[in-house]
């Protein structure tokens, strides 16, 4: 596990790990996912928001579209998602 509760995540970290993911995640696959990489305590941040968690991290990146929710599976929009953070 990743310092769980040290630093905040980068929002891109959970968008490439949803892309990277074959099958694809669902909600309940990436909590477990997310849980076990980083710590159920984790927080997350963006290029323009912080402190977040999980739940509040996917309703910000779900609102810009930059993943989506098809048929339950969390999808990557990859060409809406900024360079900075990487």
């Amino acid at each position: 596990m990743e310092n769980p509760t040290e630093a905040s995540v980068h929002g891109h970290e959970i968008i490439h790990l949803i892309h990277d993911s074959n099958p694809p995640l669902t909600r309940a696959g990436l909590e477990k996912t997310v849980h076990a990489r980083f710590g159920p305590e984790a927080r997350f941040h963006t290029c323009s928001a912080g402190g977040m968690t999980l739940d509040q991290l996917l309703t910000f990146l779900l609102a810009r579209r930059k993943i989506v929710e098809i048929n339950g599976s969390l999808r990557a929009a990859m060409e809406n998602v900024c360079e900075d953070g990487q």
